[in-house]
């Protein structure tokens, strides 16, 4: 597989996971399936993060599309225009990287600042707090406690749930990135070693 090749492969698997997180973190504004929660301010700060939108969503949609333009086998131009050069486009793809590794960095960040700290929701003495957030995380082993949280109902899992799925997706988008680089490097000196008129196929 040549590394044009390898680059496209990742830029549609960024697409799906990219979209995967945007509807992750649009669920977490409602909880089952209610809308008053997000309106009356009552859900986990981290949800307003966007870090599923943002960091693992829109923000990886812009290395996606600049490996998917590198989909010419000769890799002979930058995102998809010809005549660019081979190291312009391998170094574009190396830099793209680096941005989707800070967009996925900042999702596994937030999320996993999500899950340690809890949601927030209606206690068993009627106020509205982060439950669980002085357990450092420990509740997650304990699922004993989330009934603590009376309102929203089974928000713990809610949260849990889709700030785990944000988890997966960005350190999977992370490595991928990592991926590329190491993709983009070598294809670059694979680039400068050919000759200009062989075709990009090392």
């Amino acid at each position: 597989m040549s590394f044009g090749r390898c680059a496209r492969c990742i830029g549609h698997s960024l697409v799906g996971l990219a979209v995967l997180c945007i509807v992750a973190n649009i669920l977490l504004y409602f909880p089952n399936g209610e809308t008053k929660y997000a309106s009356e301010d009552h859900l986990s700060r981290f949800v307003w993060f966007f870090s599923g939108i943002a960091g693992g969503g829109l923000l990886m949609l812009l290395p996606a599309f600049v490996f998917i333009g590198l989909e010419e086998e000769d890799c002979c131009g930058c995102c998809g225009h010809e005549n660019c050069g081979k190291s312009c486009a391998m170094l574009s793809s190396v830099l793209a990287a680096l941005i989707g590794i800070a967009g996925s960095g900042y999702c596994v960040i937030i999320a996993a600042l999500g899950l340690a700290e809890g949601p927030r929701c209606l206690d068993n003495y009627g106020k509205w707090n982060y439950t669980f957030a002085h357990t450092n995380g420990n509740y997650l082993t304990e699922p004993s406690q989330w009934d603590e949280c009376v309102e929203p109902k089974n928000i713990v899992k809610w949260n849990v749930t889709l700030f785990s799925i944000l988890l997966a997706l960005g350190g999977i988008e992370l490595i991928l990135c990592l991926i590329q680089i190491i993709n983009g490097i070598l294809g670059g000196i694979c680039g400068f070693c050919c000759s200009r008129h062989q075709q990009y196929d090392c």
